[in-house]
């Protein structure tokens, strides 16, 4: 036999008992290694997600009305928001453009379900709803104004978001019904004034009250303190032409008249 064919059948053995070691050895490490990462829970860490408790409604179906002929052609918008918690629900009429020197105004109607419904006073509560306007300068109002709907708190403040205004804030809360009535008014130049406010809620009216008949029987009271806007017969006299009411109509151009 030649010697290079028997050295190799003699030391085929060999090779396969270290080839069956490595495959023995990886197969072992391998059920170690399954055994370790079952054995240790890998935790990953989960980022808390940041849920609003309001619910914004998608198709919105109006309960309440601001009707101003004078900004007939401004933008509006009607938004119902629900607590995701206690259901309460939440009205907001706008009126105009939130970020431009012209005119804004906002009203929300606030009626809470089962939500605690904490109150940190007329300063903090209209600072709060108004955040998106970066309200400072913030000045309770030590006197109350008349409306249809009973005194309102006023609180004045500036913004330090979009144009430069001077806004008018108004809160009131209902004990019966449970219902809040706030909002701000704003607009370029000098703060709005009282009698400007009023008239702008004097034309905030009730569409539908729903299940709720202590709501509607509270707007039905407001109709009869109903100022028309300092016009108070309205038999003699309709809802005037308040023009000061959206001073962004008031001061637009008058149109050139073409000669005879």
């Amino acid at each position: 036999m030649h010697p290079a064919l028997h050295s190799w059948r003699e030391e085929l053995p060999a090779y396969f008992v270290r080839a069956l070691a490595y495959v023995g050895g990886g197969a072992a490490l391998s059920i170690a290694a399954v055994q370790f990462f079952q054995s240790t829970p890998v935790k990953t860490a989960i980022a808390p997600v940041d849920r609003s408790a309001w619910i914004e409604i998608e198709r919105p179906f109006p309960a309440f009305a601001l009707t101003i002929p004078e900004a007939a052609g401004q933008p509006s918008g009607y938004a119902i928001r629900r607590h995701a918690a206690g259901g309460g629900r939440k009205d907001i009429l706008t009126l105009g453009e939130p970020d431009a020197p012209t005119p804004f105004l906002q009203v929300e109607i606030y009626r809470p379900g089962s939500e605690p419904v904490p109150f940190a006073g007329p300063a903090a509560e209209i600072a709060e709803g108004a955040k998106t306007l970066g309200p400072v300068a913030l000045t309770p109002d030590t006197e109350l104004l008349a409306s249809k709907f009973g005194p309102l708190t006023l609180v004045s403040f500036e913004t330090a978001s979009g144009a430069p205004r001077r806004c008018l804030g108004f809160v009131h809360a209902f004990d019966d019904p449970n219902l809040r009535l706030s909002g701000w008014f704003c607009q370029g130049g000098e703060f709005v004034a009282r009698s400007t406010l009023a008239c702008a809620l004097d034309r905030l009216t009730l569409l539908a009250a729903g299940s709720e008949p202590k709501v509607g029987a509270l707007f039905a009271q407001a109709e009869l303190r109903r100022s028309f806007c300092g016009q108070r017969e309205p038999l003699l006299a309709a809802t005037p032409k308040y023009r000061v009411l959206w001073e962004a109509l008031a001061t637009r151009p008058e149109p050139r008249r073409v000669g005879r």
